[in-house]
């Protein structure tokens, strides 16, 4: 059964457009003004929306998104918090899919069979938990498939082609580049050595392919995107949203604006891209 992103992804490959995918952190820098943000990201020009389930030690991003899930944490968010988030968008959108990322560790903690339980309720598509290695599927990944949710998995440069075959089996919806080696937020991705990357993934493949860490531009996603499926921003827009914030971490009246003005101009930068329907 077609979950909302392969719908999605399928739409935007006959328009021969490559899909915006947008980052922010549940509950930052607290809940109403986050709800508030997820609410408008898909009018400003994201085709998927990936929501961080806050966690005290995430230990794959960069000091931005770091920063996000303190702040978020600290404002009260909780898991039961960021499935209601999700609930309350689905009141008005039905069709963007919504991706949760984040660790396990919280997964545990809520309990797997509960978590998917309410992922489904409330309007989740997809998880990304990227400390869940495929030796691992039996903990998460194989009940999330079964229950009919999308099971990202992330590709990194270090992929090679003994470790990608692991890392695709039981992928589902897309799979996620992550562009440089490192932590997010941190350099900025070369997209000759990107799309090259790519390439050798979709010859495994024949899932999307959306590619991040690293992309703050509509110069740089129209770039990225020449050679691939989707382009995921996620530091960038966490800086713009903090750059609002008072110095007590309370937002300021442009602190959705701020950030949806950056997705519109994202998705300029892809809507003018010359991706072709045929990759």
């Amino acid at each position: 059964m077609a979950t909302r992103i392969d719908a999605r992804f399928a739409a935007l490959k006959k328009e021969g457009r490559g899909a915006l995918v947008t980052f922010t952190t549940a509950g930052d820098p607290d809940y109403e003004t986050s709800l508030e943000l997820l609410r408008q990201l898909p009018g400003a020009g994201a085709d998927v929306v990936e929501l961080g389930m806050p966690f005290s030690d995430p230990m794959a991003d960069g000091p931005a998104i770091q920063a996000a899930s303190q702040r978020a944490l600290k404002a009260g968010q909780t898991m039961k918090k960021t499935l209601q988030m999700v609930r309350e968008f689905r009141k008005q959108d039905d069709d963007t899919p919504i991706v949760l990322m984040g660790y396990y560790n919280p997964i545990y903690i809520y309990g797997v069979d509960a978590f998917i339980a309410d992922c489904l309720e409330t309007g989740v598509d997809g998880l990304i938990v990227v400390d869940v290695p495929p030796e691992e599927d039996e903990e998460v990944c194989i009940p999330a498939l079964n229950a009919g949710l999308n099971f990202i998995r992330l590709a990194t440069p270090t992929t090679d082609g003994k470790r990608l075959p692991a890392v695709l089996s039981n992928t589902s919806g897309f799979v996620y580049y992550v562009s440089i080696a490192g932590i997010t937020g941190t350099k900025a991705p070369d997209p000759r050595d990107v799309h090259a990357h790519v390439a050798r993934i979709k010859k495994e493949t024949d899932l999307p392919v959306a590619v991040g860490f690293g992309v703050r531009s509509p110069e740089q996603a129209r770039a990225i995107a020449e050679g691939a499926d989707g382009v995921v921003v996620g530091t960038a827009l966490v800086d713009a949203l903090k750059s609002t914030l008072d110095d007590n971490e309370k937002p300021g009246r442009d602190t959705v604006s701020k950030v949806t003005d950056l997705v519109r101009g994202l998705a300029g930068g892809l809507a003018k891209s010359e991706t072709a329907a045929a990759k």
